[in-house]
């Protein structure tokens, strides 16, 4: 980790988590590789980054509101595992 990103991560309390990540913060936020995060941005499961300057970013918020909507889960109605 860089020095930078280590400095922009210390300045935030926890209590407060930053509303945009880096490709590797937000692929680790989902749980997969920075690869297949790449694939589902690529395929639109997951949101285009925000650009800032030459910075890539995304939000965090959108990155939430993707992953609600991918496939399993509560939300879904074929839930092998549910009470009759």
């Amino acid at each position: 980790m860089t020095a930078a990103k280590q400095n922009r991560q210390d300045t935030l309390p926890r209590s407060l988590p930053p509303i945009g990540l880096s490709r590797e913060t937000a692929a680790a936020f989902i749980d997969v590789s920075p690869s297949k995060f790449d694939e589902m941005v690529r395929d639109g499961r997951m949101p285009k980054p925000k650009q800032i300057d030459a910075r890539r970013v995304w939000s965090r918020t959108a990155i939430e509101k993707a992953f609600a909507r991918l496939p399993g889960g509560e939300d879904d109605q074929d839930d092998e595992w549910e009470a009759v």
